[in-house]
This record gives C-alpha cells, structure tokens and sequence, in this order.
C-alpha cells in the first residue's frame, strides 16, 4: 500500500518530531467522517463534560465509519514510514472543540500518559475533518522536543507546567501548523504540542490515531487503554499487548 509522505518528510519528521501532510484523506471524505464524528459526539452528551473538548476514544471498535478512517491502510502505511519500525495500533480518539471555545490545550508530551515499557517509537496522526485554522484550534508544536524524554505527566490546563520541568524549552521556536479538512500531521508521542481556543462560529473536529511500537509491552502499573489478557507475576517486566485489542499493521 503507498503511503503519502515523501523521504523530505520523513527527515523532517525524525528531525523536528512533527510533520505536516497535506490531503492524506480526500475532502468528500474528510466531510463524510466529519458527520460520523459528529454523531458520535451527540452520543456522549450524557458523559460530564471536559472543558477543553468533546472526546470519545476506542471508536474504531464502536462505529463503522470511523473504523474505515482509523484502520485506513494510508494513515498506517504513512506511520510506519515515518517511524521506520513495525507498529501497531494503540487506539483512536476524537476530540472535538465546540465553537467559542476558549479552553486551550497547554503545551505536554503524550508518552508520559501511556502504560507503555520498552517503546522504541510511538506517534499520532492528528486528522482535520473540518478546516482547522489558527482561530479554530489548531496544534502548535515546538521543533526537537521529541528529544526531552523522563517527564511527568503534564497538566494539559497549566501553562507552566511543561515549562518547569523543563525550562530549556521557554525560549524554543513555536511552530503552529493550521490545516485545511483531509489534511493531517503526525507527531511523535515525546513532541511538545498544544493547540489554541476555538474561537469560531463552527466546531473544531479532528480524529486521532495513536501507533506504538508493535513490540512494545504493557505496564501494569499505570491505567490503561485496553485491558491485558494477563497480569504479570513481576509487575515491572510488564506483558505484550494482545493483538485482538491493539492490532498491528499490515
């Protein structure tokens, strides 16, 4: 299956932990999963609300229209090149951002959430349904970050928070990179990213799907996405993912 990046964009990637791919999925597409996403919004309206964003994970198990865009072969194809190992999935999550939304999402690094031991590599594609604009809360990222590893989960409403525990990255260049419906980017699970208010009339949807190194193993110490099949009798050695629950790519 060809994948939509470029050896420019591949080096790109693994130097600054982020790249931008235009048009991955195209726009009679990206309106079709839009409509799914939405939907699948309307269906959480009872879960208390996140102040930042509607969010709903492990779509890809719950509807047949968000699968196709989770499982899409492109995006899977397009990860593996950029990470330059064998991945498999971790899980999907769409975040919606309703208009006038003033919340943002503070600058944090992804891995340091995740129950994962011995990763070489983890990345997430970042999928615009709608066209996302810098007034619409589109991601920000910080070039080379990816490179900062031993954090603390960071609290995504601090704006210090990151900045603390590591102050080198105060006075970083900030890359913001609005995209347009279809478009994507991939980050690196180590990459410091963040994205601004929606301050339009129009929400703000964008489908994540989330890849780890297909070797990887889960930690039982930390919360997980997806339940183990075992517990392990050391608790630091940790147990393989089972492939029915976070498959790996073809």
């Amino acid at each position: 299956m060809p994948h939509s990046v470029t050896e420019e964009q591949v080096v790109a990637y693994r130097r600054d932990g982020f790249v931008r791919i235009p048009g991955i999925i195209g726009a009679d597409d990206a309106a079709r999963y839009a409509k799914a996403a939405l939907a699948a919004g309307e269906r959480q309206k009872d879960v208390p609300p996140d102040p930042a964003f509607t969010h709903v994970m492990q779509l890809w198990k719950q509807d047949e229209t968000l699968r196709e865009l989770t499982l899409s072969p492109v995006l899977a194809a397009a990860a593996t090149a950029l990470a330059g190992i064998p991945l498999r999935l971790y899980h999907d999550h769409l975040m919606i951002k309703e208009p006038h939304n003033g919340a943002a999402t503070e600058f944090h690094q992804d891995q340091p959430y995740w129950p994962h031991l011995g990763s070489r590599h983890s990345l997430s594609a970042w999928v615009a349904l709608v066209d996302v604009p810098a007034t619409r809360g589109c991601m920000t990222f910080i070039p080379g970050s990816h490179l900062l590893d031993g954090r603390h989960r960071q609290d995504l409403r601090d704006a210090d928070n990151l900045m603390r525990a590591a102050p080198e990255l105060v006075w970083k260049p900030r890359v913001t990179v609005p995209l347009r419906a279809g478009d994507c980017t991939f980050h690196h699970s180590l990459t410091a990213h963040s994205a601004s208010p929606n301050l339009t009339d129009d929400p703000r949807i964008a489908h994540v799907v989330v890849y780890m190194d297909a070797d990887t193993l889960y930690d039982p110490r930390r919360r997980p996405v997806g339940e183990p099949l075992v517990e392990p009798a050391d608790p630091t050695a940790g147990v393989p993912f089972p492939d029915g629950e976070f498959p790996p790519l073809p």
